[in-house]
């Protein structure tokens, strides 16, 4: 019979773990002062650049206000529906998370309570109300509130040309990324039609091509929207692409041509022309550098609106206006943060 008998296995174990605990105890001993010294320095360093806090992590404030915090009170935000336990982490957060604007690297409460020169505290500080009432967590909060009101967010887009509605002058300005046979798109003209006339001179709409690579009809319907632009009906046809966006074929286009009185041979050769194709082109490659994953892909003045997990259209708007949200008529969901204008898939 060979090997050892059970009983030396087990002393050999035995004194393999001893050995082990052994190097561990005298490596504990070792590092005792200096892991006593390291954290005694950590406990000690509670003023930090508030600057370098800012680059390193830009929606933490500095690391006095995480503590423990009192009931917070700001003037324009009503915290009087919440409950103890919700005020308690609203008051955390707001002054746990830095203010929404460059060049402010203070908390939103310090923020909103000094007065600062950024307009968008006070929204912030609302936003984060709402979504503790409606129950994220604060990690989902920090998230979702660095992805909203980081300043590196924002996106500068070219105009180029592009279509526009409203004045150029106004507060607000949408970027749509659109593909005239994504039926997605067509739901959401009514949501961008229920914006802009809630806020009559108060938004501009610019509209970008964005045809997906399944969708054949795309491109050569938004060379005829554009086409009809040169003779100052794009929006009319835009709106008539949409509605019909089941008959797309180019006999179909030309028809909406003559519906909207256009001249129809400089209407054909717009179509055709280096300029609108290059328009197109243009527009698509803005696209694919911004990464889209589909369409429509809507931005409120620079920053990207998720049209399922973000607020609704009409709610990010008033808030970048400093307003209350108009309400839909009765019965109107196009003001909704609507699943049912949610983005069409890029194919993988």
């Amino acid at each position: 019979m060979t090997g050892h008998p059970s009983g030396w296995n087990a002393h050999r174990k035995d004194a393999r773990r001893a050995s082990a605990l052994r190097i561990v105890s005298e490596l504990v001993r070792a590092l005792a002062g200096p892991l006593a010294l390291a954290v005694a320095v950590a406990a000690s360093s509670g003023c930090r650049d508030s600057n370098a806090s800012s680059s390193d992590n830009p929606t933490s404030a500095p690391a006095s206000a995480t503590a423990e915090v009192k009931d917070v009170v700001l003037a324009g935000v009503d915290t009087s529906p919440m409950t103890p336990r919700e005020r308690r982490a609203w008051s955390s957060l707001v002054t746990s998370l830095f203010a929404p604007c460059p060049d402010v690297p203070v908390s939103i409460a310090q923020c909103v309570q000094e007065s600062r020169a950024c307009g968008a505290c006070t929204r912030a500080a609302k936003w984060v109300a709402r979504a503790v009432r409606d129950g994220a967590s604060d990690a989902q909060i920090q998230h979702a509130y660095k992805e909203r009101f980081d300043p590196a967010g924002v996106k500068t887009l070219p105009l180029d040309g592009s279509p526009t509605r409203g004045p150029d002058d106004a507060p607000v300005t949408i970027f749509e990324f659109a593909d005239f046979e994504c039926p997605h798109c067509a739901q959401a003209v009514s949501m961008l039609d229920a914006v802009i006339d809630a806020h009559p001179g108060k938004v501009r709409l610019v509209y970008k091509s964005y045809t997906l690579p399944f969708h054949q009809h795309g491109e050569p319907a938004a060379r005829a929207a554009f086409a009809a632009g040169a003779q100052g009906k794009f929006w009319e046809m835009e709106h008539l692409l949409f509605d019909r966006q089941q008959h797309l074929e180019d006999a179909d286009l030309e028809r909406y041509a003559g519906m909207l009185r256009l001249d129809i041979p400089k209407w054909k050769a717009d179509m055709d022309s280096p300029a609108i194709k290059t328009r197109v082109s243009d527009d698509h490659k803005l696209g694919e550098d911004l990464n889209l994953k589909g369409t429509p892909t809507i931005y409120v003045n620079g920053r990207e609106l998720d049209v399922e997990e973000d607020e609704s259209l009409e709610e990010r708007v008033a808030a970048e206006l400093g307003v209350p949200p108009v309400a839909p008529p009765s019965g109107d969901s196009s003001a909704e943060p609507a699943p049912a204008v949610a983005p069409s898939a890029r194919p993988r």
